[in-house]
């Protein structure tokens, strides 16, 4: 477990953002946890400093080899003024999953948590109140040592950044097209698209322009193997339901396992409302979508929660979903998750956690 935390108060604070105008990742906290890890001493040193560039050799292992991984969560500002994380550990187990992948050293249980909820408490006056903002949380880890020969590092450092942001949509929900990618793919059986690692985003980036300027939001990956099978939505895991019954695709390697994922998937056996996990055709889809048995679909991710699909274009034709409205399963899974991050609504399933350590220790460090 995480102890003995130095905490480095910065001498000048950042003047706060208008909290109208937050967006998404541009804006950052006065802090940032740092945390080194060496073959000899593994993880040691845990730190908070000042918010500031971070100095690296341009021999650093991550650059020339891509030992990268990092994780996505958020602080909450709940109804009665304090602050909560949503299933933090999930992320923790996923981001260990993912140094596992990508031959880097673990976290001991609990250590991600509590070295979140240690810099949260610091700056915990930049988390907005504001319905449907948050303070985005991302720590990652990268490779560190000064070496130009194809093995893992044996030394990383973990670093923790925080960025106030706004209401992922403008307005609430609101259905958005998705264009299935014909040529590239996102990952392969095998490869690295269970893991949470930096190469996988920038391989998306050609085919994500390549949606917009089709007029889409997103782009709907399909295996690497066959071009059949659908597997993520942009960067977050997909959802169907056709005639009654809700489908998402299973878990077969090359797919993220999402942390919303995983709790919509809750929500749904709870509310016994039919699902199951398989793999799915586009031709599948399109074919459902054409005969109006595909209901609703919508993304997952800590980013949107709750993403609407409003319509799939693929060989050149727009096969809308449910007239380009909100499903109604999809604005009750919203609702409910937002509420249950907000302490809106009570937290039945043991999901969220104080986004601030209650260890003495932690709160004003050593």
């Amino acid at each position: 477990m995480l102890s003995n935390v130095r905490i480095e108060r910065t001498e000048s604070p950042k003047t706060k953002p208008n909290p109208e105008k937050l967006g998404f990742g541009q804006y950052f906290t006065d802090h940032m946890l740092l945390m080194d890890y060496s073959a000899e001493q593994g993880w040691h040193d845990p730190r908070i400093v000042p918010y500031a560039p971070l100095t690296l050799d341009p021999a650093a292992m991550v650059f020339h080899y891509g030992q990268a991984v990092f994780e996505g969560l958020k602080a909450y500002r709940t109804a009665e003024g304090g602050a909560q994380l949503f299933l933090p550990e999930r992320n923790a187990k996923r981001l260990n999953r993912s140094l596992e992948r990508m031959s880097m050293p673990k976290l001991e249980p609990g250590v991600l948590t509590e070295a979140i909820q240690a810099l949260v408490g610091v700056d915990q006056d930049w988390i907005p109140e504001a319905e449907g903002t948050s303070l985005y949380i991302r720590p990652f880890i990268i490779a560190t040592e000064a070496m130009l020969g194809v093995r893992a590092s044996s030394s990383y450092l973990l670093a923790i950044v925080m960025s106030p942001v706004g209401a992922y949509f403008d307005g609430g929900l609101k259905p958005v097209d998705i264009l299935v990618e014909p040529h590239d793919v996102r990952a392969v059986r095998g490869g690295t698209g269970a893991a949470k690692t930096a190469a996988n985003y920038a391989g998306g980036l050609k085919a994500q322009a390549a949606a917009k300027e089709a007029g889409c939001a997103q782009v709907l990956w399909l295996d690497a193997l066959e071009r059949k099978y659908v597997e993520e939505v942009g960067s977050m895991n997909v959802f169907f339901r056709i005639d009654g019954q809700v489908y998402t695709p299973v878990l077969n390697g090359s797919i993220l396992e999402g942390v919303t994922r995983g709790a919509v998937i809750e929500l749904l056996e709870d509310w016994d409302v039919m699902f199951t996990a398989r793999p799915l055709s586009i031709q599948e889809l399109v074919q459902a979508a054409a005969n109006g048995t595909l209901e609703e679909a919508f993304g997952t991710g800590t980013a949107a929660v709750i993403s609407p699909i409003g319509g799939i274009r693929w060989n050149g034709q727009l096969y809308p979903i449910n007239g380009g409205q909100v499903g109604e399963l999809s604005q009750k899974l919203y609702d409910t998750i937002t509420g249950i991050q907000r302490g809106m609504v009570r937290d039945v399933y043991g999901w969220t956690v104080p986004a601030v350590a209650e260890q003495e220790e932690l709160r004003a460090g050593v």
